[in-house]
């Protein structure tokens, strides 16, 4: 690898890294020349944008296709109240260049498929998973083991959260070695259903960051087959280790997937977004909109001008019975946890066309009222 030099200007702003033997000037070479992809601009992606941008690392790529929310800025630290309603990725590169303009920032405005995600991720040294849902998680893994990159995971929750560097080329297990399946859609909350500690994403964020480090000075002991707990109630970090799992189907000797697959598809033949549900119903479509959430929910905000009925998940199961078997039925919640849960309940209990109303009211309010 040849070393890009470092400008007088780049030798004053890193002098502190300079001064590290670990680091050097070497090693700030390292990090000029390094290219690091961060997936997700919000909660994770927000302090590890802003520390690898600090540090140094020569190239950020960001992909994102959402906009900034006002609920986004208890925790995305990298967006402002002036940012909502822009692209992430446009206030997350008016961020990075204030904070350092000797970064190149190269923008993905879009969401990761199977069909651009080796393409995405083949230019970049290090993948960085910062999302927030789980057939993101599996298809940013099964493109770096397809790719042989090292693949730097975190993931937050309420309290707590997760972090682990994946990476079979260099002997390290993957996360499906881990989280063989993804679950059920609806069994985990996402942060919008559970909530989450504003500063989670911060300290998870930066463990994420200090990995990415590591891995580009090749210094330290990067957490390769171990999986790091942080509890931020009790204010503690438990490690786990990781084997790499011989049945594996990414990784193994005998791994049966060679390729990458889209794992939402399936879901989304049973999914409406909102804007398509608010255009039918226009167009006189009148399906039974259920509304699984609680009744102090449904005060705050409800779709009763659509149509809807509050029936919440605690008590759905006990009210089958006044529901048309054959009925078109659409659900929705705060955000579509709960109501792919409701979707699953119905499903077994035999409805045929239960469809999930994507994102819930959250998205409706975004994408339907202005």
């Amino acid at each position: 690898m040849i070393y890009q030099d470092l400008t007088p200007a780049e030798l004053a702003r890193y002098d502190r890294h300079l001064n590290l033997p670990e680091v050097g000037l070497e090693g700030q070479r390292k990090l000029k020349t390094a290219r690091v992809l961060l997936i997700g601009a919000g909660g994770l992606g927000s302090p590890l944008s802003l520390y690898l941008a600090a540090a140094g690392v020569g190239t950020l790529g960001l992909v994102d296709f959402d906009r900034v929310d006002e609920s986004n800025l208890q925790r995305q630290i990298l967006h402002g109240t002036k940012d909502v309603g822009r692209p992430k990725v446009d206030s997350a590169c008016d961020r990075l260049q204030d904070l350092n303009p000797h970064v190149a920032l190269q923008v993905h405005a879009t969401a990761l498929t199977s069909q651009n995600a080796l393409e995405i991720l083949a230019d970049y040294d290090v993948i960085v998973d910062g999302t927030d849902n789980f057939p993101t998680r599996y298809l940013v893994n099964d493109a770096c083991v397809l790719l042989g990159k090292p693949h730097v995971y975190g993931s937050i929750f309420r309290f707590e959260g997760q972090v682990s560097v994946f990476h079979p080329a260099a002997g390290a297990p993957c996360y499906r070695c881990l989280f063989p399946e993804a679950p059920p859609p609806g069994m985990v909350p996402s942060c919008a259903e559970g909530g989450v500690l504003g500063v989670l994403p911060g300290v998870i964020g930066t463990l994420q960051a200090t990995e990415i480090l590591k891995l580009i000075l090749g210094s330290g002991q990067p957490l390769l087959g171990r999986l790091l707990l942080f509890d931020a109630l009790a204010m503690n970090f438990r490690e786990l280790k990781i084997a790499r799992d011989p049945e594996c189907r990414m990784c193994g000797p005998n791994a049966t997937i060679r390729e990458l697959v889209d794992t939402q598809d399936f879901c989304a033949l049973h999914e409406v977004s909102p804007a398509e549900f608010a255009a039918a119903w226009q167009a006189g479509e009148r399906p039974l909109l259920l509304d699984v959430r609680e009744p102090d929910e449904w005060e705050m905000a409800n779709l009763e001008e659509y149509g809807a009925r509050l029936l919440p998940l605690g008590h759905l199961g006990d009210h089958l019975d006044g529901l048309e078997k054959g009925a078109d039925i659409v659900v929705h919640c705060k955000s579509g946890g709960r109501s792919a849960r409701a979707q699953a309940l119905l499903q077994q209990a035999g409805f045929t066309r239960v469809r999930n109303l994507t994102g819930g009211i959250v998205a409706w309010a975004s994408q339907v009222k202005s």
